[in-house]
C-alpha cells in the first residue's frame, strides 16, 4: 500500500469558558437575590468558530491554512442523554488523493456523535459514546480505503482533570487495515485568574498494524470569553507532536504535526 501520507485526520474543538459578574452602589436598596431559573429538561446549543489551523490530535487537517467551523449539540438533563453535530472545512483528503495521482474529492468533515454523561460516586463523572466522522463525497478509496470513521469513547473525570479512551470500530481514517486503533487523551482545565482557562493535554494515538505511524500530542493552552465582545471566546494554544515527518506530510514536504501556535475565535449561544 502506499505511504501513510496525510493519512490521520486525527479533530479539537474550542474550549469555552463563561464570565459573568455583578456589581451595585453602595447606597443600593439591597435585595433578596432571586431564585436560580430551573435548568430546562431539554437544551439545545449552537457554535461557530474561526481556526488559523485546525489541528486534531496534533495534525493539522487544513495544510495550515484556517478553518471555519460549527455545530450545534442537543442535551437532555434529566437523563444525561445527548446528541450532535458540527462541521470543519478540511485539505487532507483531497491532497492525499492528488499525491496518488487522482483527482482527490472530500473538502468537509462533519461528525455526528451522540452519548450519556453524569455523576459518580466519590466526584467522578463520566462521558460515554459514539463519534461518527463523516467525509461526504470523499473518494480516497483510490489511495487506501473510504475516509469515513467510527469510534467509541469514554471518558472519566474528576475535578478539572479528565482521561478519554476512543477506540475505532472501522479503519482509521482510510487507512487500510487499521481497525481498532486507539486514542489515549489525557487533560485537565483549571480556572485561574480574571476568568481565564488553562487547559493542558497529553494524547497517545496508536494505528494498528502501521506502528510507524503511531505518535504522542501536547497542548498548552488559553481561552477566555469577553463579555464586551458579545460572548466571544478567544483561545491560544501552543500544539505539538513526535509525529515521523514520513507518516504526516504536506504536498510541499511539511510535517503536519511540527510545533505550533492555533489561535480561535468562537461564539456559543
Amino acid at each position: 500500500m502506499k505511504k501513510l501520507t496525510y493519512k490521520l485526520i486525527l479533530a479539537t474543538a474550542v474550549a469555552t469558558t463563561l464570565v459573568a459578574g455583578f456589581a451595585y452602589a453602595d447606597d443600593a436598596p439591597v435585595v433578596a437575590p432571586a431564585a436560580a431559573e430551573p435548568v430546562p429538561d431539554n437544551q439545545v446549543a449552537y457554535n461557530i468558530g474561526l481556526v488559523n489551523d485546525y489541528r486534531f490530535r496534533g495534525i493539522s487537517q487544513s495544510r495550515f491554512d484556517a478553518a471555519v467551523q460549527g455545530g450545534v449539540d442537543y442535551t437532555n438533563n434529566p437523563t444525561g442523554l445527548y446528541a450532535g453535530t458540527w462541521l470543519s472545512n478540511i485539505k487532507w483528503i483531497k491532497d492525499s488523493v492528488n499525491a496518488g495521482g487522482f483527482n482527490g474529492k472530500g473538502n468537509i468533515e462533519w461528525d455526528l456523535y451522540a452519548g450519556k454523561r453524569g455523576d459518580l460516586p466519590a466526584g467522578f463523572t463520566y462521558d460515554v459514546g459514539g463519534l461518527y466522522y463523516y467525509y461526504p463525497g470523499n473518494n480516497y478509496s483510490l489511495i487506501g480505503k473510504n475516509a469515513n470513521t467510527f469510534e467509541l469513547y469514554g471518558q472519566l473525570g474528576y475535578g478539572p482533570a479528565y482521561f478519554k479512551y476512543s477506540h475505532a470500530l472501522t479503519n482509521l481514517f482510510g487507512t487500510v487495515n487499521s481497525k481498532n486503533s486507539a486514542y489515549y487523551d489525557l487533560g485537565a482545565n483549571f480556572d485561574v485568574a480574571s476568568g481565564v482557562t488553562l487547559g493542558l493535554h497529553f494524547g497517545h494515538q496508536t494505528v494498528e498494524n502501521f506502528s510507524f505511524a503511531s505518535y504522542n500530542d501536547w497542548k498548552v493552552g488559553v481561552t477566555k470569553t469577553f463579555d464586551s465582545l458579545y460572548g466571544v471566546t478567544l483561545g491560544a494554544a501552543f500544539v505539538g507532536t513526535d509525529a515521523k515527518n514520513g507518516a504526516y506530510v504536506s504536498p510541499n514536504g511539511k510535517n503536519l504535526g511540527k510545533n505550533g501556535l492555533v489561535f480561535s475565535l468562537a461564539k456559543t449561544f
